[in-house]
């Protein structure tokens, strides 16, 4: 259901440059036409699995890729604004701020809205739509959250165990890791959960190399897109990224914090982790412990916390980055030979000897 928006755009009166006040003079209706003519569309959302989000740099949602679909038909970019609530994303589209709302506001076909005097534009839209766009999108951004998206090669985890030699970049790691201070298997252990040590891996975003960095965070740390599969140029880059984690996660003091930090910050992003932290503070837990923050962290992805008023960045696949923490400290672990225990019982008991006791009093 496509519905055209309900208000009128509001008016200013005009003044001259004498200071005479003038009847404003009513805008002409930005159209069809007028919108290719700019090259942009605007559409207003909220955030949310469904609809709108971040991930790892790049958008995701249903709602976004029929959007982006549509404005690649009309030959425009597209620009997404979230909003608060639908009673803002009305208000801002009756007051002429963007051209539709994308966002399921009916309960057949996309149930976008578009904006009072846009027939042109809704007109198009209907014509656009089928019904089977929504399903097609839908497995499209499955498979982009899938490996299967990512092009790589998988080596195995330790080249030569006995030799303690872990990958054929452990030179690098051993090099680079000195300049921030980090055990060099971490930094290894972190390379392999990224690429599994392909130095030619290539994420469907666009992340290249052996810690998949994106072109546009290369140019930021002064890695020439021509170098980005380098081994060493990768690996250099990938610490310098690293390095201005660390420093603004300056407040988490205690370095073992701090590195569960920074790391679920190079897959999430900085701002996710921020909004865990704030709302682990409002519940009364502590913000610059990991174990305090990773259940928000998870809880991002759920409309209660990631529509919280202390959140500033939305909807957040978490369970993804704290995977990614947990199987880069586990991997971490093996390098040193050190044993994970997965998990306690309330004395602290792990459970294989839990299970042991249990059949040594089994009558």
């Amino acid at each position: 259901m496509l519905a055209a928006g309900c208000g009128q755009k509001r008016q200013e009166p005009l003044v001259t440059p004498w200071g005479e006040v003038m009847d404003s003079i009513p805008d002409d209706d930005f159209d069809l036409d007028d919108i290719q003519l700019n090259g942009e569309m605007i559409a207003l959302t909220l955030t949310g699995p469904d609809t709108y989000y971040d991930y790892r740099g790049r958008h995701l949602g249903a709602q976004y890729l029929m959007a982006q679909r549509f404005a690649h038909k009309l030959g425009v970019s597209l620009r997404m604004e979230v909003c608060r609530d639908t009673t803002e994303m009305l208000q801002r589209l009756a007051d002429g701020e963007a051209d539709f709302i994308c966002y399921p506001l009916g309960k057949e076909g996309p149930g976008w809205m578009v904006g009072e005097g846009k027939d042109e534009l809704q007109d198009e839209l209907r014509e656009w739509y089928r019904p089977s766009l929504l399903a097609e999108v839908k497995r499209q951004e499955q498979y982009l959250l899938s490996s299967r998206s990512v092009r790589r090669r998988v080596f195995a985890p330790m080249l030569n165990r006995s030799g303690g030699v872990i990958s054929h970049y452990d030179g690098y790691f051993q090099r680079y890791a000195q300049t921030i201070r980090w055990d060099w298997r971490l930094l290894a252990a972190q390379c392999y959960q990224e690429s599994t040590f392909d130095p030619r891996a290539q994420s469907w975003a666009g992340a290249c190399g052996l810690m998949q960095i994106m072109p546009s965070t290369a140019d930021h740390l002064g890695l020439h897109r021509s170098q980005i599969y380098n081994p060493e140029q990768n690996i250099a880059a990938a610490v310098r990224y690293l390095a201005e984690l660390e420093h603004s996660f300056a407040d988490v003091r205690e370095r073992s914090e701090r590195i569960k930090f920074v790391l679920a910050a190079y897959n999430g992003g900085g701002f996710h982790i921020r909004d865990a932290m704030a709302l682990a503070r409002k519940y009364g837990r502590n913000p610059l412990h990991w174990r305090d923050v990773e259940p928000f962290v998870l809880k991002l992805s759920q409309p209660q916390f990631y529509n919280d008023p202390v959140v500033r960045n939305g909807y957040m696949r978490g369970s993804e980055t704290v995977d990614y923490v947990r199987r880069i400290h586990d991997r971490w672990n093996g390098y040193r030979g050190v044993k994970t225990i997965k998990s306690a019982g309330p004395a602290g008991v792990p459970q294989k000897a839990r299970r042991e006791r249990k059949k040594k009093f089994q009558i």
